[in-house]
């Protein structure tokens, strides 16, 4: 009986690994899986959710950071991914290796992502071939690159806002620098999607 449990048990984790392909493969130019009218959609919406988190995070000055920051500052942007997300087939994420939300924790190809980014950071934007539920089609990643503003939440550890302390107790979003990778952005787009 435990040989056929530990069978089981290995079938499972194989199943669960394979449920999206751990080694990515950059798409190829003359890909056809997502249309270039549709590569070019996702590339400008998240060009503009970046944009717009960076104008915003321009906003934060000298104040002291609370939730109400949060709120006019980083919540918007979340906001605006989900719009997307309602609005098209896409699913739009922000998913970081040093998360502040354990919801925003990368799954493996984010994870592998982030790590050429890391190594790279030359590197501002790729695509490749993905599963996602059993459905084919691509993923855009896009940096995510901290700027000075947001050292305010991100920062020191003990310098986190009183509100980041207390409400995020799995907090690993701290200790960045300006112009260091903070996380990617994370847009699936399924072979149908036009």
């Amino acid at each position: 009986m435990p040989y056929r449990l530990a069978f089981l048990l290995a079938a499972m984790l194989l199943l669960a690994a394979c449920a999206e392909d751990p080694s990515p493969r950059p798409a190829a130019p003359d890909d056809d899986a997502v249309p270039d009218s549709v590569q070019a959609r996702v590339e400008q919406t998240i060009a503009a959710i970046d944009a717009m988190r960076s104008q915003l995070a321009a906003t934060i000055e000298d104040e002291q950071v609370d939730a109400e920051t949060f709120a006019r500052v980083c919540k918007p942007v979340g906001m605006r991914a989900q719009e997307v997300n309602q609005q098209t087939d896409w699913t739009v994420q922000q998913l970081a290796v040093r998360y502040r939300n354990p919801a925003n924790a990368p799954d493996s190809l984010a994870a592998i992502a982030h790590e050429r980014f890391e190594t790279d950071p030359a590197l501002t934007d790729y695509w490749i071939e993905a599963t996602r539920d059993g459905q084919a089609g691509m993923r855009y990643f896009r940096r995510i690159t901290v700027e000075a503003s947001c050292l305010a939440c991100h920062g020191a550890e003990d310098d986190r806002p009183a509100f980041v302390q207390a409400n995020y107790p799995e907090d690993r979003a701290y200790g960045f620098d300006a112009g260091d990778l903070r996380g990617v952005y994370a847009a699936f787009v399924p072979a149908a999607s036009h």
